[in-house]
């Protein structure tokens, strides 16, 4: 498993309490956090002008897909995780193959799951 240590990982979680919390271990894992921000074009305009390491991504944001967001991770070759409460079974199929946090997920499984992931 990798050090999380350093890295930029991006969190977009639209539920104030969950993006706290995650932003609160990563932190202590020594993980620079970008964000959270909680709706799709927040997160797009981070990734303007910034580039995570890895990320951590909600698939439903108050209702909204964050499958754009998804897109755009993948385009910059950004590996991530995402996290829903449907599970492996609720993914698109364009995302199948990513690693999925089914919700709720302990704070370790996070910085478990964060870790095994590719860092170019």
């Amino acid at each position: 498993m990798g050090s999380l240590t350093g890295r930029r990982v991006l969190v977009v979680e639209d539920e104030t309490l969950v993006a706290m919390l995650v932003e609160d271990t990563l932190a202590d894992a020594g993980v620079q956090v970008m964000g959270p921000v909680a709706t799709v074009s927040e997160a797009l305009s981070l990734l303007e002008s910034e580039r995570p390491d890895l990320a951590v991504l909600d698939l439903n944001l108050a209702g909204e897909t964050s499958e754009p967001v998804a897109e755009r991770l993948m385009a910059l070759e950004v590996p991530f995780v995402v996290a829903s409460g449907y599970g492996a079974a609720g993914l698109p199929q364009r995302l199948v193959g990513n690693p999925v946090l089914a919700k709720p997920y302990a704070p370790e499984d996070l910085t478990a799951a964060l870790a095994r992931l590719p860092v170019g």
